[in-house]
């Protein structure tokens, strides 16, 4: 089977436990105004990969797992190719690595069933909290989020969720209890990642003839936002 690779970390230290083998998925179907891949937004491109050369350049960096780390699958959007990952994820647990997929949670919800059998984490991100901000920042349904995150608690896959702290949108400390209250009502939640808004993704839009939407929104202070979290 072949999969659309837009590209690849081979030792990422923050999508997930340990020292990661980070695969990015071509291909998002949202629109989130502070995205900062907008070079994962099409379907067409990417590099076609083989599922089995995957598994293979993989291991080659087995030996940096040993604290608990393993590959993590994200995009874009993975569950656009819902088939090739959930065959990339079976093929590692036969040679027992840990798999992570970092998801918005949008997507065909039994295909996504399937994958989840293979998957040992789920970091999701909780972008909103409502459909109308979904709607207007993402240009999704936030049934779909809902429908998904109750998915990945009836199969009991750990949950980690993560949240961007956008200034003037996302940064209101009732806000952000309220994230917080929503991911601990999962009970298969385990962790929150509040991150910082930046704009490094600015050259990326220019390259690509887009206008950021949120280029005259100062990027998140980390240690402002390190101050608001331990007050919550």
């Amino acid at each position: 089977m072949t999969g659309n690779i837009h590209s690849i970390q081979s030792l990422g230290a923050v999508d997930g436990p340990g020292v990661r083998y980070v695969v990015f998925m071509q291909g998002c179907p949202l629109r989130c105004v502070y995205c900062h891949n907008p070079d994962t937004w099409l379907t067409e491109g990417g590099t076609p990969t083989d599922v089995d050369e995957l598994v293979r350049k993989a291991l080659r960096f087995r030996p940096y797992w040993k604290n608990g780390g393993g590959v993590t699958v994200t995009g874009g959007e993975p569950l656009l190719q819902a088939e090739f990952v959930e065959e990339f994820f079976a093929k590692l647990h036969e040679h027992g690595v840990h798999t992570a997929l970092d998801t918005s949670g949008v997507g065909n919800l039994s295909k996504a069933e399937k994958v989840l059998a293979h998957t040992d984490l789920v970091l999701c991100d909780l972008k909103f909290l409502t459909k109308a901000d979904y709607l207007k920042n993402c240009r999704a349904d936030f049934d779909q989020i809902e429908r998904f995150l109750q998915l990945t608690a009836m199969k009991n896959v750990p949950l980690w969720i993560r949240h961007v702290v956008v200034p003037g949108l996302t940064d209101g400390m009732d806000h952000l209890r309220r994230v917080k209250a929503k991911a601990e009502s999962y009970p298969n939640f385990e962790k929150l990642e509040f991150l910082p808004f930046h704009k490094l993704c600015m050259e990326k839009y220019e390259r690509l003839g887009l206008e950021f939407p949120l280029k005259d929104t100062p990027a998140m202070n980390p240690d402002a936002l390190k101050t608001m979290v331990e007050q919550l």
